[in-house]
């Protein structure tokens, strides 16, 4: 499975100083976590047929090295921390600049949101063992309940 997402900055992911705005970094790193997930069978269709979706709590950004336009980045998403059953996670993305410098981590905890009944909810089986096939971090945490 790939891990990596990569993108070319545009105009519109400017800001007045001319790099890269602050949510164009969230947007990237989300299209890459989406982008994943779909390579595992965990797409939209999926979802749309499930009345399921991912659902974030928190969303961290760590700014390391401006991004200009034009510039080609990538996006790694590896999984931080995930219950047993994968009701919970959280996912670090790391934004690199086209000449190889980190420019950006992005962390984000979530959950799967039941869209009917917006509550929480776990994924079938079947989805929780592609899910779980994540690439994980070097400093993986199994989260208990």
């Amino acid at each position: 499975m790939n891990n990596v997402y990569e993108g070319k900055v545009m105009w519109s992911h400017l800001d007045v100083n001319m790099h890269m705005r602050h949510s164009a970094y969230a947007d990237f790193a989300a299209q890459a976590r989406i982008s994943v997930l779909d390579s595992l069978g965990l797409d939209f269709k999926t979802f749309q047929e499930l009345k399921v979706g991912p659902i974030l709590f928190r969303e961290e950004l760590v700014y390391l090295r401006e991004v200009g336009i034009n510039e080609k980045i990538k996006v790694t998403i590896e999984l931080t921390k995930s219950r047993p059953d994968g009701s919970r996670w959280s996912i670090r993305h790391i934004v690199y600049r086209e000449d190889g410098v980190r420019a950006a981590v992005v962390t984000v905890d979530g959950a799967w949101l039941d869209v009917e009944k917006r509550k929480l909810t776990v994924l079938p089986a079947e989805l929780v063992e592609k899910f779980a096939t994540l690439p994980k971090s070097i400093d993986f945490e199994e989260i208990r309940a």
